[in-house]
């Protein structure tokens, strides 16, 4: 059924509810599993950026354009050994996850492309590069997002139908994706169900994302061990999938991992852990972003807003 656009929230753009009843029979929680492919993209001054890269392991950060040979060793890691190792366990578990891949990343490292493909996955652009684009001009963004989309199309074969920035975004970075032709939108945190913004020439679907079950927080946080990261992961799952429950209403849990992070032996174990917990429940799904926007369509609004 089509839906009529309405405000949702303080949001300042005019959206409507997206979310059908069911994602599958019986099945009210989808899970996205989010695997973020950034490595070989990363700030370098060897690839002309003005300073290293600055999401480090230990922190470690000069501002001065020197290279950070031990950081861009340990993003290496996660194309050596890390995508693979997420790769089987998503094969394992037969589970299908949305690879949300920096366009230069895939160009230099064909392998991960492979993978995405063999395992029958979607690849959803991050960014031509894994840069930000909070101070672009609206012309740099718009090549920005058309070059990603099109590095993709020629490294996988497939078309990325969805957008997740390096955190900043822009007032343009919405509207530039729908005139690139994007079905959704990854760059929201403001709920547990996605909406339609029809803000646009078209509507666009946003699917939220979520921050707090990211594996970046075991490198923004040492102290942060891989058992505390599932205890809180299951426990999201499990919350939402009694909400599904006892109001029956749909809801869906984003769980974000990096081939470097979640990739190392000590935390891999984690992630099969919570892939083992989800498959327990009859009544949740594991299902890609795209499949995601495909069982949203129906609710496409009747009209955009102006």
């Amino acid at each position: 059924m089509q839906a009529t656009l309405e405000t949702r929230g303080a949001s300042p753009a005019r959206v409507a509810a997206a979310a059908p009843a069911e994602w599958r029979e019986n099945a009210r929680l989808a899970v996205s599993l989010v695997v973020n492919v950034e490595e070989g993209a990363e700030m370098s001054v060897a690839r002309g950026d003005p300073t290293m890269e600055p999401v480090d392991e230990f922190g470690m950060f000069a501002r001065e354009p020197l290279r950070n040979l031990s950081n861009e060793s340990n993003y290496r890691y996660g194309l050596n050994q890390g995508a693979a190792r997420i790769a089987r366990l998503l094969a394992k578990h037969r589970m299908r996850a949305t690879w949300t891949c920096a366009a230069e990343a895939l160009e230099a490292s064909p392998h991960v492309a492979r993978l995405i493909a063999d395992g029958d996955h979607e690849v959803c652009a991050h960014g031509n590069r894994w840069i930000t684009q909070l101070r672009m001009d609206e012309a740099t963004e718009r090549e920005f997002i058309a070059n990603a989309r099109d590095s993709i199309e020629r490294t996988t074969g497939r078309r990325p139908a969805g957008w997740l920035s390096r955190y900043y975004t822009t007032l343009n970075t919405r509207r530039l994706l729908v005139e690139a032709g994007y079905r959704y939108h990854m760059d929201d945190f403001s709920d547990d169900v996605p909406f339609w913004d029809g803000g646009h020439e078209r509507p666009i679907l946003v699917i939220p994302y979520q921050l707090d079950t990211n594996d970046m927080k075991m490198w923004n946080h040492p102290s942060y061990t891989p058992d505390q990261w599932l205890k809180y992961a299951c426990d999201s799952f499990d919350w939402l999938l009694a909400e599904t429950r006892e109001l029956a209403v749909p809801r869906i849990m984003s769980l974000g991992v990096h081939l470097r992070i979640i990739g190392r032996p000590g935390r891999i174990g984690a992630f099969e852990k919570f892939l083992a917990h989800v498959a327990a429940a009859d009544d949740a799904c594991v299902l890609t972003r795209l499949e995601i926007a495909a069982a949203c369509q129906p609710t496409l609004p009747l009209e955009s807003v102006p």
